[in-house]
């Protein structure tokens, strides 16, 4: 029986999320970080982890690379989660699409008060 890769990644979300918040002890990992989307191929075996990074740049940016070496202990962990004979190789992505929606918003309410918008502040 052949598992499907969306089943597989819509599980690998719920389970990378709940690693991350409750198992993953690195003391780089300050930033908060959300699990957004996990995308996998359909031979099951590459993985696309979105995250949303929460935090200034040099965090974000230590954060990412904290996942990086972290995934021999994600794909560990999932492993044992998931009962998959071979467990995809992960890749953590940072998704900006949280920050430009806040980002969006703040524009919007902004002329939506009235206050000018500059060109600058919109790219």
């Amino acid at each position: 029986m052949r598992i499907r890769p969306e089943k597989v990644a819509h599980l690998m979300r719920r389970e990378v999320a709940e690693i991350l918040q409750q198992r993953l002890r690195d003391p780089r990992v300050t930033a908060m970080v959300s699990v957004t989307d996990v995308e996998v191929t359909q031979d099951l075996s590459f993985a696309k982890i979105y995250v949303s990074i929460m935090g200034p740049p040099d965090e974000v940016a230590a954060t990412l690379k904290a996942l990086g070496h972290a995934v021999g202990f994600v794909r560990h962990e999932l492993g044992s989660r998931l009962g998959l004979r071979d467990v995809p190789d992960l890749r953590f992505i940072h998704d900006e699409s949280l920050e430009r929606g806040a980002r969006v918003e703040e524009l919007l309410k902004r002329i939506q008060d009235g206050k000018p918008v500059e060109d600058e502040e919109i790219e």
